[in-house]
C-alpha cells in the first residue's frame, strides 16, 4: 500500500527523556562516552545527541534524539558523513532524508567526521571505536550558538560543501587504514560518491532520493526479526511546506471505514521491547501524530497511529523493574494520550 501524505510541522511533547549529565565544552571527549548530553559553553547550554553510523537504522540514532527533545535550548545532533568500518564491516553514507527529518524535529546538525580509530580484535580489515574530530565538532557547536536562524535553516547551509566535508572523511580514512594496516572499502566507489556531493546540494537531495526510494520499496517486502507483522505493510511518502520528501515504511496499514490506521511495530522475544526500541519508534509516532492529508489510492482518510509492541514471552508489567513500570506508565497513560496515538500491546 503507497500512501501519500503532508506535514506542515510537528507538535508533540515527550515525556520519557532522561536527565542528560551536564559537561563542560572543554570535556567533550568525555561527554561523547554518552549517547546524549547536555554541554555547557560558557553561559550557554545545548543538548547534543551523536549518531554512530550515518545509517539511520543501526544503533538507535532516532532514540539518541529522542532523548533530547525535551530540552527547552538549542538541540544538537551529530551524524558522521559517512562511516566506513574496513573491508570486512559495513560502510553507510549520510542521506538528505536524514538532515530533512532533523530539520522537522527543530535539531541542528552537525556533519562530522571519523579521525581516529582501532583496529579490531577479531577481523583483520575492520575497525572499531571510532572517533571524530572533536576540534570540528567543537567549532560547528560554538557556531550554532551564535546562529539566529533556526534548524532548517542551519541545516541547509551545512549541505552546501557537503563534498568537502566528504573528501576529508575520506583522506581521514586513508589515515587510518595506513596507520593501522587495514583495508578500506573501495575508495574508487567512494571517490564517485564524493565527485557527486561536490557538485552542491541538488545533487546531493537526487541522489539520496533515488535511494531512499530504492531502500522504501525493499523493505516494504521485507520482515525484520523485531516486527510481527498481522496487516499489509506499506511506504508512505511525505512532503513538507517546502518541498522536502521523507520515504518511509509502515509496519502495518489498515483501513477503517474514514480512517487509517498506521501501525509501528516493535518484537521482542523476552518479555518486552526494550526501552531503546520504543524511543526509536516514538519518533516515528511523532512524525504520525503530525500528518495532515493523508491519501491512499487517490482518497483521503484520518491517520490513527498505533504503536504495537509485542513479545514472545508474556507480557508481564508486575515482572518488570520500577524504573521500567514507571517508563510504560509515561507511555500509556501520558505520552500516548497526550500526543494522541494508540498503544497495543501483546
Amino acid at each position: 500500500m503507497d500512501l501519500l501524505a503532508n506535514i506542515s510541522g510537528i507538535k508533540y511533547t515527550p515525556f520519557l527523556c532522561p536527565t542528560l549529565k551536564a559537561f563542560s565544552i572543554d570535556d567533550l571527549e568525555a561527554a561523547f562516552a554518552n549517547s546524549a548530553f547536555r554541554l555547557n559553553v560558557g553561559e550557554d547550554t545545548v543538548a547534543v545527541s551523536w549518531w554512530v553510523s550515518a545509517k539511520r537504522t543501526r544503533t538507535y540514532p532516532y532514540a539518541r534524539v529522542y532523548d533530547t527533545l525535551k530540552f527547552g535550548g538549542k538541540k544538537i545532533t551529530v551524524i558522521p558523513i559517512f562511516k566506513d568500518e574496513g573491508r570486512q564491516g559495513d560502510r553507510d553514507f549520510l542521506q538528505w532524508d536524514t538532515i530533512a527529518l532533523m530539520s522537522l524535529l527543530g535539531v541542528y546538525v552537525i556533519v562530522g567526521y571519523y579521525a581516529a580509530a582501532e583496529k579490531s580484535d577479531r577481523y583483520e580489515h575492520k575497525i572499531t571505536k571510532q572517533r571524530f574530530h572533536l576540534p570540528y565538532i567543537k567549532s560547528r557547536i560554538e557556531r550554532i550558538l551564535s546562529y539566529q536562524s533556526d534548524a532548517l535553516h542551519w541545516n541547509l547551509a551545512q549541505t552546501e560543501n557537503i563534498g568537502e566535508l566528504a573528501q576529508t572523511a575520506l583522506e581521514r580514512y586513508d589515515e587510518i587504514s595506513s596507520r593501522l594496516n587495514v583495508e578500506m572499502h573501495s575508495r574508487s566507489s567512494a571517490e564517485r560518491r564524493v565527485a557527486l556531493l561536490n557538485k552542491g546540494r541538488d545533487s546531493f537531495r537526487t541522489l539520496s532520493r533515488e535511494l531512499a526510494e530504492a531502500a522504501q520499496s525493499r523493505e516494504t517486502v521485507t520482515l525484520q526479526p523485531k516486527e510481527n507483522i498481522e496487516g499489509t505493510k506499506g511506504s508512505i511518502t511525505i512532503a513538507n511546506l517546502l518541498g522536502g520528501y521523507y520515504y518511509l515504511t509502515v509496519d502495518e496499514v489498515k483501513i477503517a471505514g474514514a480512517d487509517i490506521h498506521l501501525i509501528e511495530a516493535k518484537h521482542s522475544r523476552h518479555s518486552s521491547p526494550s526501552n531503546l526500541d520504543i524511543k526509536d519508534a516514538l519518533i516515528k509516532m511523532i512524525l504520525y501524530t503530525n500528518l495532515i492529508d493523508v491519501q491512499f489510492d487517490g482518497k483521503a482518510y484520518n491517520p490513527k497511529p498505533i504503536l504495537k509492541l509485542t513479545s514472545q514471552a508474556a507480557f508481564n508489567l508486575d515482572s518488570f523493574s520500577k524504573a521500567r513500570r514507571e517508563f510504560w506508565r509515561l507511555l500509556k497513560e501520558r505520552e500516548s494520550k497526550v500526543n494522541g496515538f494508540s498503544v497495543q500491546t501483546g
